[in-house]
């Protein structure tokens, strides 16, 4: 069995809410499956910062990936949760 790595794009929910709380909050809230390889920032607009999340996780054929974006949607201040990529490592 190998591993992904998922690219996943978070929007929070409003410009007043800071990247970094948002950051460790995504963090702590991962499965004990998943890893958080790097977190980035992306400025959309108008003061508004999207977070480039690459997660990494079992290639077991399951659902890793929807239980990833369920924990990332359930993280306060969340508002959106986007997957980009999902590559074979």
């Amino acid at each position: 069995m190998g591993q992904i790595v998922a690219t996943i794009k978070v929007f929070p929910e409003d410009i007043v809410i800071p990247t970094e709380d948002l950051k460790e909050a995504i963090a702590s809230s991962m499965p004990e499956y998943a890893t958080i390889h790097r977190i980035d920032d992306e400025p959309i607009a108008f003061g508004l910062v999207a977070l480039i999340l690459h997660a990494v996780m079992p290639d077991s054929g399951g659902d890793e990936l929807t239980g990833v974006e369920e924990a990332l949607r359930q993280v306060e201040g969340v508002s959106e949760v986007e997957t980009l990529l999902v590559r074979r490592i």
